[in-house]
C-alpha cells in the first residue's frame, strides 16, 4: 500500500524521511501523527530513528542510504553521529563523506544494488558509495537534470522518474539499474519525485496531495500492494503521461 503523510503541512516528505530496507530516518520536532504513520507501518519490521543532520531535518535530502550502508555530509555533528550509530541495526556501515556536493539525497539514488550520481561527483566520494552501500555506481542525468536523487527515485522492485524523461532515457536507465522504469508524478503533478516519496521494496509513502492516479502508478511500478498491474492501472498510467507530454 502507498501511504498518504504530510510533516507540519508539508507534502514533500521525502525532505523529512529516508526509508530503506533495513531502517527509515524520520526528521525531529514534526507532529505526533507524521512519526506515528511511520511507526504504525514499519515498527513491527525495521527501527524508527527520529534525527538531525548539522541541526537540519531535512534529514531525506542530506543523507543517501540502503540496507547496506548510511552516507551523511561531513556538517552531521559527532552528537548526531553517535545518535544514528545507536538506532541503526548493526549489519549498517554509517560513513561521514566529505563531498561538494553535501545535499547527498539531492545527488545520489540508489536501491540496495545500484546508485545513479550527479556527473560532477567526487570520484572518492564515488568509491565510498561503491565501498560502503556495496552498489555499482552510475554516473547519469534524469532528463537532462543532474539531480538524479531529486527527480527519480527506485527500489529493488522497480522506479519512478521524471515526467519528461523519453523513452529511449527510460529504456537505458532500466538496463543500466536492471528495475523497470515509469515515468511519472507525486503530489499532484510535481516532478520531484524523491521530495514527495519515500519507498522500500514493500512500503510506500507519498504526499498528501498524491492523487488515486498517481497512488496506483506507485503501487504498480513498486509492486507495492497486490503486485500486478491491473488493466485499469495501466490505462490510467498512459492516460496521465498523455496529458503531461
Amino acid at each position: 500500500m502507498a501511504i498518504r503523510a504530510q510533516f507540519e503541512g508539508n507534502n514533500e516528505i521525502g525532505v523529512f524521511s529516508k526509508l530503506t530496507n533495513a531502517y527509515c530516518l524520520v526528521a525531529i520536532g514534526g507532529a505526533e501523527n507524521f512519526y506515528s504513520i511511520f511507526e504504525g507501518e514499519l515498527g513491527e519490521t525495521i527501527p524508527v530513528v527520529h534525527a538531525s543532520i548539522a541541526g537540519c531535518r531535512i534529514v531525506g535530502r542530506l543523507t543517501v542510504g540502503n540496507r547496506h550502508g548510511l552516507l551523511v555530509p561531513n556538517t552531521t555533528t559527532d552528537q548526531e553521529l553517535q545518535h544514528i550509530r545507536n538506532s541503526l541495526p548493526d549489519s549498517v556501515k554509517l560513513q561521514r563523506v566529505e563531498e561538494r556536493l553535501s545535499a547527498l539525497g539531492n545527488v545520489i539514488a540508489c536501491n540496495d544494488y545500484c546508485a545513479l550520481v550527479h556527473p560532477d561527483l567526487d570520484r572518492e566520494t564515488e568509491e565510498i558509495i561503491t565501498d560502503v552501500l556495496k552498489v555499482e555506481v552510475f554516473r547519469h542525468t534524469v532528463a537532462s537534470n543532474a539531480l538524479v536523487g531529486s527527480y527519480c527515485t527506485f527500489s529493488n522492485q522497480g522506479g519512478l522518474v521524471h515526467p519528461k524523461t523519453n523513452m529511449a532515457d527510460q529504456d537505458e536507465l532500466s538496463s543500466l539499474l536492471q528495475v523497470p522504469l515509469v515515468a511519472g508524478t507525486v503530489n499532484r503533478g510535481s516532478d520531484v519525485l524523491g521530495g514527495g516519496l519515500v519507498v522500500n521494496d514493500w512500503i510506500a509513502f507519498c504526499g498528501l496531495d498524491t492523487t488515486a492516479t498517481e497512488v496506483s502508478v506507485i503501487e504498480s511500478v513498486f509492486k507495492i500492494g497486490d503486485n500486478q498491474p491491473s488493466k485499469i492501472q495501466t490505462e490510467m498510467r498512459d492516460s496521465l503521461l498523455d496529458s503531461l507530454t
